[in-house]
């Protein structure tokens, strides 16, 4: 709806936070049933081992139980918004997991797999809002997203290495892999920024913006964004999930507050 710039369309709101609802409770159907899969390696993990099934503190059949009731309160609530976002919805759940299962133990498959689940987000969204979501976004969303997940990838194995460890349990990487998963990392994050420059100077950006060229100072922030969070993944300031960091970290509002405005101005 942003990026369509149909944010005022209040007629779509009420769909879109029921979509929003669908997939959260999807997605967290999802990880419960990756943490009853990875309790034996969180017990294990500094961090994981709080986990409410890594620590006992959640039975294995209870969280059971709540993957069932999740899931077809996820089911019922998507078949509300749309019987196309449903089918979606439950490419999105598949694929999570086959990821859970075992593309997540697979080199490089894991990775791409984990941008094709946060494209597909992005794919839900467009089709909760029928607006129908452009080449352009969906390229960018699949390097950065990439790149979010080289982040995830690269801040495991620094924890394994500080850990004096070869390998990652239910993983494929060893230690050694940790300077190739960061050159992958940032590559990809500057390829987005790329992909973003090329729609300023397409065809395309005429049809939303009065003033496309205004967009160019979206790439410096970008750049600086991305940056700055495998800068900080590699003094070990990200702990592994890069999406909860953003949700933590004051610099990436003031990012997304200054895209919003350049967008606003641009428009």
């Amino acid at each position: 709806m942003i990026t369509a710039h149909r944010i005022f369309d209040y007629a779509l709101i009420s769909r879109m936070g029921i979509a929003f609802i669908a997939f959260s409770t999807c997605a967290s159907a999802i990880y419960l049933l990756n943490d009853i899969f990875d309790r034996e390696a969180d017990r294990a993990h500094p961090l994981k081992k709080t986990r409410p099934i890594a620590s006992g503190e959640l039975p294995v059949s209870y969280a059971i139980l709540m993957i069932g009731v999740l899931g077809m309160f996820a089911a019922g609530l998507s078949l509300n918004v749309s019987y196309s976002f449903a089918a979606v919805l439950a490419c999105y759940a598949l694929l999570t997991t086959l990821y859970t299962i075992s593309l997540k133990q697979v080199v490089l498959v894991d990775i791409i797999t984990l941008s094709l689940l946060y494209a597909v987000r992005v794919m839900a969204g467009g089709v909760a809002a029928e607006v129908p979501v452009s080449q352009w976004l969906v390229g960018f969303s699949l390097f950065i997203f990439l790149s979010l997940a080289c982040v995830k990838r690269f801040s495991e194995l620094r924890t394994i290495r500080l850990g004096e460890r070869d390998k990652a349990h239910r993983r494929g990487y060893q230690s050694d892999d940790l300077e190739l998963v960061a050159q992958f990392g940032v590559s990809t994050g500057c390829v987005a920024v790329l992909v973003f420059a090329l729609y300023i100077t397409s065809a395309d950006v005429a049809v939303l913006y009065r003033t496309p060229e205004v967009l160019w100072l979206m790439c410096p922030v970008l750049l600086y964004w991305i940056s700055r969070l495998w800068l900080l993944a590699h003094r070990g300031e990200v702990h592994e999930d890069p999406i909860l960091f953003a949700i933590r970290d004051r610099v990436s509002y003031c990012v997304g507050l200054i895209s919003l405005l350049v967008i606003g101005f641009a428009a």
